[in-house]
C-alpha cells in the first residue's frame, strides 16, 4: 500500500481529498491519502505552502515531493528539502493562464478601455490595428509562457519568446540570454511576464529595460510580482512610455489597501486569479507521476534546484 501525505493545509484537503482519492484509484494504484501519515511509512508528500508543515527531514522514505504549485520559489530553498521536487505542470491550470493572458491582450490591443469606461460619451471612431501590427513579446517560455505565446501567435500577432536557455517553437521568433532579452523588449507593443522569481528575475523589468519598449507599451503580469520594479512601473505610466499594465500578482498578497497601484489609473489590479490549480486536473497530474515512480520513470516536471525552477 502506497502512502501519499496531503501536506497542504486544511483548507485544500477538504478540496482536494475526494479528486486524489479518486485519480489515485483510477490510476490502479493501490494508495492510502492521508494528512497523518507518520514520517517512516510516508512514500510521496503533496505539498503547498502551509505554515503546520515545513520541516522534510524526518521524511526519508519519501521517494517525491509533489507541488500542487506552479511556482516553487517558497520551497525550493528549505534546506530539509532533500527529496526529488516536481512542480505543479496541470491541464487546468495552463488552460486558464491562457484565457487570461489572451483576454487582457485582446483589451488592450482592442482599446476596450476607452469604450468601456467612456464618460464624456466620446464618440472616438478609430480603428485598432491588425492583430499582424502589433508585437507582442512574452518572458518566460515555460509550460505556462509557450502555451500563451502559442495561442497569440494563434490570432496572428507577431510574438516574441524569451526564456534563459534557448528554446525553439514554431511560428514563435525565440530569443535567449541578456541579449536576446534586450532584443525581446526593443520596440514591443505588449509585453507579458510568466518568467519563475529568482535571484536572477527579480526587478527584471526595471526602468531601462521599460524604456527598450514602444512608446505607450502595455505590461501585463500574471507571473511573480516582484518580476517588476514597482517604482519603475509607476513612473513609466506618469510619464507615457507605458499607456495600462494589468498586474495579477504583487510583493505582498492581498494586495495592502493604500497601496499606489489601487488608485493609478493606468493600471488594472486583479487578485491572482489569473490561473489556479483545478483539484480535478491537478489530482490527475500528481496520479501519473506516483505511476511513473511506482514503474521506475523519471519524474515529470522534475525541479533543477540550481536553476530554482
Amino acid at each position: 500500500m502506497i502512502k501519499v501525505l496531503f501536506a497542504a493545509g486544511w483548507p485544500r484537503w477538504k478540496q482536494y481529498k475526494h479528486a486524489l482519492s479518486m485519480a489515485l484509484a483510477k490510476a490502479g494504484l493501490e494508495a492510502e491519502l492521508s494528512q497523518r501519515h507518520s514520517p517512516d511509512e510516508t512514500d510521496y508528500i503533496v505539498y503547498a505552502p502551509n505554515r503546520h508543515f515545513s520541516d522534510f527531514s524526518p521524511y526519508t522514505r519519501a521517494k517525491a515531493v509533489l507541488s500542487l504549485w506552479a511556482g516553487v520559489e517558497d520551497i525550493v530553498t528549505n534546506e530539509t528539502l532533500t527529496q526529488p521536487l516536481c512542480r505543479m505542470v496541470d491541464a487546468g491550470l495552463t488552460e486558464g493562464m491562457v484565457e487570461w493572458v489572451t483576454g487582457h491582450v485582446l483589451r488592450h490591443h482592442l482599446g476596450m478601455d476607452a469604450h468601456i469606461v467612456n464618460p464624456e460619451r466620446e464618440w472616438i471612431a478609430v480603428p485598432p490595428p491588425l492583430a499582424r501590427q502589433r508585437p507582442v513579446t512574452v518572458l518566460g517560455l515555460g509550460e505556462l509562457g509557450a502555451a500563451c505565446a502559442r495561442s497569440l501567435a494563434g490570432l496572428n500577432f507577431p510574438v516574441t519568446g524569451w526564456s534563459r536557455r534557448p528554446k525553439s517553437m514554431r511560428g514563435i521568433r525565440c530569443l535567449a540570454g541578456p541579449d536576446g532579452l534586450e532584443a525581446a523588449l526593443d520596440g514591443a507593443q505588449i509585453v507579458v511576464l510568466l518568467l519563475p522569481l529568482t535571484s536572477g528575475t527579480e526587478n527584471l523589468l526595471n526602468a531601462a529595460r521599460i524604456a527598450r519598449l514602444e512608446t505607450g507599451a502595455v505590461v501585463i503580469n500574471p507571473g511573480r510580482g516582484p518580476l517588476i520594479d514597482d517604482d519603475a512601473l509607476i513612473a513609466a505610466l506618469d510619464s507615457g512610455q507605458l499607456s495600462r499594465a494589468t498586474l495579477d500578482v504583487f510583493r505582498t498578497e492581498p494586495l495592502p489597501a493604500d497601496h499606489p497601484f489601487w488608485a493609478h489609473p493606468g493600471v488594472t489590479v486583479t487578485p491572482h486569479i489569473a490561473a489556479d490549480t483545478r483539484p480535478a486536473t491537478a489530482a490527475q497530474a500528481i496520479a501519473e507521476n506516483i505511476c511513473r515512480s511506482e514503474a521506475g520513470k523519471p519524474l515529470l516536471h522534475l525541479v533543477d534546484r540550481t536553476t530554482g525552477y
